[in-house]
């Protein structure tokens, strides 16, 4: 079996308000706040993108885990807002935290919001296969949203990484992982395009709850569980409202759910969502407790995983920031500072 050895997350300083938003375009607040559940969501600063957030998270897993870079074979990083058309961030990564050159393989991954957890499942099976010692899978993300758009209320930045490897070393071990694939079309961005669409009534029923309860009931049946095995639940958060609503169709209390759940304060990471919920569980959690992760990714897809927290996770805790302290420290910004750092004004 294997596991997280450790694991890293970075969310940027600077939040704007959901009412901020709306008071730009004319839109009454709280009927925001009320159908999506986000009060205010993060944004990265003028010199902040994906590969600068996805650097900070590998130092933060390298220093938790106590791992050598140079035994690290493998890594991948999930985005859907890449700096480069044609250049990937994972290798601006390696060189960042000293890995290779040898023997590592290094790609960047585009699965709208799931393209980290389907980078966990591929290090997963070359460190079980014995390929590599290591690997490292990270989600981030700068998600993009057209001014005066729903998706601007919700599109945040920030993300987390895991270091996968032996168990016998691991925090955490993946028990297993279960998929549900199919192709929808709720959510995209063509080539060229500044900002994505969305499909309107596709993005609810048929994509995210049709994806995350398949998954999580595959990932069940597969294993012989339900929702009582699992003290904590961190599914998808595009919004508050879709991961609440899944979670009671399936009996699984909010309580389960809510520490995980993030959005409200820093809005939709997107390929870092999923992942950054589980850090934030993992920095409170205790050997012993197990934590049901379920991803989506506009497309559409989910990844489902089943996740046991062990006794080495006291050992390593402390060593890094928390999730909390990032969310804690922040500096509010009006909207047409937001619209400098997002540079959406175009000349």
């Amino acid at each position: 079996m294997v596991g997280i050895v450790g694991y890293g997350a970075y969310v940027p300083s600077y939040r704007i308000k959901t009412e901020e938003i709306a008071r730009v375009w004319g839109e009454d607040p709280n009927r925001i706040i009320g159908g999506l559940g986000i009060k205010e969501k993060s944004v990265p600063a003028i010199d902040e993108d994906s590969a600068t957030i996805a650097v900070e998270i590998a130092r933060n897993a390298i220093a938790h885990g106590a791992v050598d870079p140079q035994k690290i074979g493998a890594i991948y990083v999930g985005s859907e807002s890449k700096v480069y058309a044609v250049k990937p961030n994972a290798t601006i990564v390696a060189e960042a935290i000293g890995a290779g050159p040898k023997n590592l393989t290094a790609a960047d991954l585009e699965f709208a919001c799931k393209a980290g957890t389907a980078g966990v499942q591929m290090v997963m099976g070359m460190v079980k296969s014995g390929m590599i010692e290591y690997g490292m899978s990270i989600g981030s993300d700068t998600a993009q949203g057209r001014p005066g758009d729903a998706l601007e209320y919700s599109a945040g930045a920030g993300g987390a990484g895991y270091i996968i490897g032996k168990d016998s070393e691991s925090i955490a071990i993946i028990e297993d992982t279960y998929s549900y694939t199919t192709d929808t079309p709720d959510f995209w961005r063509r080539q060229h395009a500044e900002y994505p669409s969305h499909g309107g009534r596709f993005t609810g029923p048929p994509a995210y709850v049709k994806h995350v309860t398949n998954a999580t009931n595959g990932l069940f049946e597969k294993m012989g569980r339900t929702q009582n095995d699992y003290d904590y639940v961190v599914l998808h958060q595009p919004n508050a409202k879709f991961p609440l609503d899944v979670a009671k169709k399936m009996g699984i209390p909010r309580e389960k759910v809510l520490p995980g759940l993030l959005t409200p304060i820093v809005g939709n990471t997107y390929s870092g969502a999923a992942m950054l919920g589980l850090a934030n569980v993992l920095d409170t959690a205790k050997a012993g407790d197990r934590i049901l992760v379920t991803s989506f990714g506009s497309g559409a897809g989910s990844d489902s995983f089943s996740i046991k927290v062990t006794d080495q996770i006291e050992k390593k805790r402390g060593r890094i920031r928390k999730v909390a302290d990032y969310i804690a420290n922040k500096k509010y910004i009006e909207y047409a500072i937001y619209l400098k750092h997002r540079r959406k004004l175009r000349m």
